[in-house]
This record gives C-alpha cells, structure tokens and sequence, in this order.
C-alpha cells in the first residue's frame, strides 16, 4: 500500500520548507544537549542528577522515561524527515540539471558547501550512531553498567583513549560545519532572508554554530587533559 504523500511536500518549496523546520527541531535538541552536558563542569553529582533528571521527568504524572522516550521519537522523526529532504532535494537538482555545463564552474564556495552538507551528513550519522552505542546503550564504553553517568563520560575521554576525544572533536567541528550552513540555508528556504538581514543572519548562524561546536568539544578536551576528572 503506497503512502499517500502531502502535495505541499511533493514541491520543492515544501521540501525546503519541511528541511528547515525538521533542522530546527534538530538544532533546538542539539542546544539543549549541549546545556545539559555543561553540566559536568559543576560537578558529578550536578551531572549524575540531570542524567537521572531526563528518565524521571514527569513523574508522578507519567510513568518514568516517557517523557523522554516522546522526545527521542520526535527527534527520530525529524532526523528522517531531515534526510528525506535533503536526498529529494538533490535527487530533484540532478535530475533538473542532466548535462553539466563546461562553461559554467561552480564557486568553490558552493562545492564546499555541498560536500559539506553531503559527506559531512553521512560522518555525522555515523557519529550518532557510535554516541548512541556508546553512552546510550552502553555498548562500547569502557565502564559500562553498573557506573554513574559522570564515571561513563570521564572513563570514555580518558587521556589513554585520545582517539576518542580526536574522533568525538572531529565529529562535532563537521556538525559544526554542518549546523552553520543549516541555519542560514533554513533563513534563506523559510523566506526570512532579504538583501538588508543577509548580514544579521549569516552572523546569527555563524554564532549559533560556533557556541554549540565549543560547548560539545569543552567536555572531552577537559576530560582528556585533566581539567575534569
């Protein structure tokens, strides 16, 4: 049985427009993840109680870890709907362009914002994936169950595993990377972007990515370098 898809985001108007607001959504968590994780700077029980925090909000109301599983559902849908775009959206210019124009090159800046967007979407996936193993499920990390959050993270960014802390800093500059050219692009697709703010929201997005890069890489580098431990 097919699924029926909304007119609106058959065109490429509203594919844009789904990207920017799934982008968002995405760039709302990543701010809140990255407030929470500051955490660890105030100490482990400051940051065992915001990890403990997360699986009882709500409670009494509703039963535990429901809260959070809604938003780890949320955001599951718009990491889909993000990528879903983003594939149709290049689907739809290749196919619009069959023939690649010998005489018309494209900018540096505009390859580098498209291998930016692509592979670095892929390496951020994966890095997702490898955090989820890693400090969600537990699969890869050094201490496991049975220890605190806080034991978890300064065991994971040890200074003998600093390949880990290069792996986890590399990951997170391409979100950077990524997340600068988002947030403008999403101005420019919501239809905010004119000639007069052009300026204003190139800054906006520039800043956005530049405190949640630093925020994520502050928590490794200071464990690894012993300013956390």
């Amino acid at each position: 049985m097919a699924i029926a898809i909304p007119k609106v985001y058959r065109s490429t108007v509203g594919k844009k427009a789904v990207m920017a607001v799934s982008g968002a959504v995405l760039v709302l968590f990543l701010i809140g993840h990255m407030v929470g994780n500051l955490k660890i700077f105030l100490g482990a029980d400051d940051f065992n109680h915001y990890a403990h925090w997360l699986r009882t909000m709500g409670e009494p109301a509703v039963p535990r870890r429901t809260l959070l599983t809604i938003l780890e559902v949320v955001i599951s849908v718009a990491v889909v709907l993000h990528i879903w775009s983003a594939v149709s959206l290049g689907k739809r210019a290749r196919a619009a362009r069959p023939v690649k124009y010998q005489a018309r090159k494209k900018s540096h800046a505009q390859g580098y914002a498209v291998h930016t967007m692509r592979y670095g979407g892929v390496i951020i996936l994966l890095f997702v994936i490898w955090h989820l193993l890693d400090l969600t499920f537990l699969v890869v990390n050094p201490k496991g169950d049975g220890f605190t959050p806080y034991e978890r993270v300064v065991a994971d960014f040890d200074a003998s595993r600093w390949y880990i802390t290069v792996w986890y800093v590399l990951a997170v500059l391409l979100v950077g990377l990524h997340l600068r050219h988002g947030v403008w692009s999403a101005f420019n697709s919501l239809g905010w972007r004119t000639p007069r703010n052009d300026r204003t929201l190139r800054g906006l997005a520039f800043a956005v990515a530049g405190v949640v890069t630093l925020g994520f890489v502050s928590v490794p580098l200071s464990v690894t370098f012993g300013w956390v431990s």
